[in-house]
């Protein structure tokens, strides 16, 4: 049995056994925590290069006297 076959014949089980449930399956099986890919800073500094970038060409636009 190659490796695909087991993982599918796992995730058939597990579907199976949800079925027998009815309606006491959780929403999700995936742990729930508050553990995000990236951290504030990280959307800290992103946010601030946005806005800047934003900001700074709003103001060279407008000391250059519209469309440059």
């Amino acid at each position: 049995m190659t490796t695909s076959k087991r993982l599918a014949d796992r995730k058939v089980e597990k579907f199976e056994k949800n079925i027998t449930r009815r309606g006491a399956v959780p929403e999700t099986t995936a742990k729930k925590g508050s553990n995000y890919p990236v951290g504030p800073i990280l959307i800290g500094f992103f946010v601030f290069v946005v806005v800047g970038s934003s900001l700074f060409q709003i103001i060279r636009t407008a000391t250059s006297g519209g469309m440059a």
